[in-house]
C-alpha cells in the first residue's frame, strides 16, 4: 500500500466534501436540525457528507471497514476508516465558520493516516505513518514553548458527562491563572491540528469519540508532539479523554490530571 499516494487521494476527497459543506450551510433550516442527545446535534449535511465519504473511501480501499459518527451499522475490519464528516456541527448550524472534516485510517490498532480539513480557511492538515505532518504541503511542527506559563491551550466543554465537572473546572482555573489562556473553538479536530502546527501549545478534553481525535492525534505525534490519555497512556482514540502538547510542557501538563488518575484507576 502506498500510504503517501492514498493520503493525497483522501485529501482530495476531504476538499470536495468541504465544498459541499460550504454550499449547504446557506440552505440549512431549523427544521433540518435533529438532536441525538443532550447538546448533540445532527443535520442532513452530516449524514450526506458521511455517505459520500464512505462510498468514495470504500472505492479507494476495497474491503475496508468504518467507524463513523453518523452510522453505527458500519463496522471495523483489518483496515478501518475513522470518519467525522462534520466536526463542529454546532458551529455549522449557527453559521460560525470553523468546522472540519476528520479522516483517519487504522491498520488493526495502529493509526497509519490522518487528515483534518478546515474548508473555510482551505487548510488541509495531513500525515501518514513514518512521515512528517503537513499543512498544505508545508511541513509543520509542534511549538517549542518551554513552560506552561508561556503556553496557550485549547479545550472543549463537556456537553453530556458532567460528573467530573469539578475536576475539569479546577484545571480550567489553574490554566487561566498560570498560562497565556484557554481557547474553545468547538472542534476537537481543529484543536489538534492547531496543536500540531504550533498555534496552540496544548489541548485537552474528555467525553470525546474516536472520530473526534483519531486523525488529529496522529498529526500531533508526527509533528513531534505527545498524545496520551489523562493517565499518560496511549488509549486516547477509544478512551474518551486526550492530552496533546509539545514535549517540553507535557510532563508539567500531565500532572494537572493527577486527581483524575485516582478516579480512573
Amino acid at each position: 500500500m502506498n500510504l503517501e499516494k492514498l493520503t493525497y487521494q483522501v485529501c482530495d476527497l476531504a476538499v470536495e466534501t468541504g465544498e459541499f459543506l460550504k454550499l449547504e450551510i446557506s440552505k440549512l433550516k431549523t427544521t433540518d436540525i435533529q438532536s441525538k442527545g443532550l447538546h448533540n446535534y445532527v443535520t442532513y449535511v452530516d449524514k450526506e457528507s458521511e455517505r459520500r465519504l464512505v462510498e468514495k473511501l470504500s472505492a479507494l480501499l476495497p474491503g475496508s471497514g468504518f467507524i463513523a459518527e453518523e452510522n453505527s451499522a458500519l463496522a471495523p475490519r483489518e483496515f478501518t476508516w475513522v470518519v467525522d464528516p462534520l466536526d463542529g456541527t454546532t458551529n455549522f448550524i449557527h453559521g460560525v465558520p470553523l468546522y472540519c472534516i476528520s479522516i483517519g485510517l487504522m491498520h488493526q490498532e495502529e493509526t497509519i493516516l490522518g487528515i483534518v480539513y478546515e474548508p473555510n480557511l482551505k487548510e488541509c492538515f495531513y500525515t501518514w505513518k513514518s512521515a512528517p505532518a503537513y499543512l498544505n504541503r508545508e511541513i509543520i511542527r509542534v511549538s517549542e514553548t518551554p513552560a506552561i506559563d508561556q503556553s496557550l491551550f485549547a479545550t472543549g466543554f463537556p456537553y453530556y458527562d458532567y460528573k467530573r465537572l469539578d475536576d475539569y473546572l479546577a484545571i480550567f482555573r489553574h490554566l487561566l491563572q498560570n498560562s497565556r489562556g484557554l481557547r474553545r473553538l468547538g472542534s476537537a479536530a481543529a484543536d489538534l491540528a492547531y496543536t500540531a502546527c504550533g498555534r496552540y501549545d496544548g489541548f485537552f478534553e474528555y467525553g470525546l469519540s474516536p472520530w473526534d481525535v483519531n486523525a488529529g492525534g496522529l498529526l500531533v505525534k508526527n509533528a513531534g508532539g505527545v498524545v496520551t490519555d489523562f493517565c499518560g497512556k496511549e488509549n486516547y482514540t477509544f478512551g474518551k479523554q486526550i492530552i496533546a502538547s509539545n514535549n517540553s510542557i507535557y510532563t508539567e501538563f500531565l500532572k494537572l490530571f493527577d486527581a483524575w488518575k485516582h478516579e480512573l484507576n
